[in-house]
């Protein structure tokens, strides 16, 4: 496969200010809000090729197991891009961090065993597009993990989502918004839900808007055809 690193010939995503605070901030995060051992147990099992969109900083490079051959991670911010390039150095397994979006993966069909979406769905453009390209890199039975920021259950909470998303959540946080269905999206792409559980990010605390999370896995489904 020819190199990836030089076929986006612009910054399709610039978000400096929220990458300055992200680097910064999510490493705390993942400490004192518990991220770290759901970027754990999200990336455990996984073999083979991987491919990680929105991969950030890189927090989660750190825990991929020796049984992962390549991680291709994607991420098309340049703050946090060379972020991830500095923590794939340091990764125990070999990582290529590429610039490019979710939405048009510069990777061929079928290529990887496993899929990893991570605190990135709440912020791409297009989800249906960006799950449909996860769909297609996969081989036939491969695995997405994911680790999203999803609807909230509760009505005030839900209601409160669908506000923010619509006014200032997006523009202060990178383009996220706190109220997707992505179980939903995830299912009408065509993957095969296999198991998941709804969190609370962190825990024991009064829920934020971003507070509702879901961690799991789904499959594309074993016919190459379907």
């Amino acid at each position: 496969m020819p190199p990836l690193r030089n076929r986006t010939p612009h910054e399709p995503v610039h978000h400096p200010f929220f990458a300055r605070v992200y680097g910064r901030l999510s490493p705390v995060l993942d400490e004192r809000a518990g991220v770290r051992a759901y970027r754990r147990e999200l990336l455990a099992g996984l073999s083979g090729r991987v491919i990680e969109i929105g991969a950030g900083n890189g927090l989660n490079f750190a825990h991929y197991p020796g049984t992962v051959s390549e991680v291709v991670a994607i991420e098309p911010e340049r703050r946090l891009r060379r972020m991830a390039a500095e923590a794939a150095v340091r990764a125990g397994v070999p990582v290529d961090v590429v610039p490019a979006t979710a939405e048009a993966l510069p990777v061929k069909s079928e290529a990887f065993d496993a899929a990893v979406a991570s605190l990135v769905l709440c912020s791409v453009r297009d989800v249906r597009r960006s799950l449909s390209e996860l769909r297609r890199v996969l081989r036939p039975g491969g695995e997405l993990r994911f680790f999203e920021h999803v609807c909230a259950q509760g009505r005030l909470l839900a209601t409160a989502q669908q506000v923010l998303d619509a006014t200032v959540w997006p523009a202060a946080f990178g383009g996220c918004h706190t109220g997707r269905d992505t179980l939903r999206a995830i299912e009408a792409a065509g993957f095969e839900p296999v198991t998941y559980r709804r969190l609370r990010v962190p825990e024991g605390r009064l829920p934020l808007p971003a507070s509702s999370c879901v961690l799991g896995m789904a499959r594309r489904p074993a016919e190459s055809g379907s």
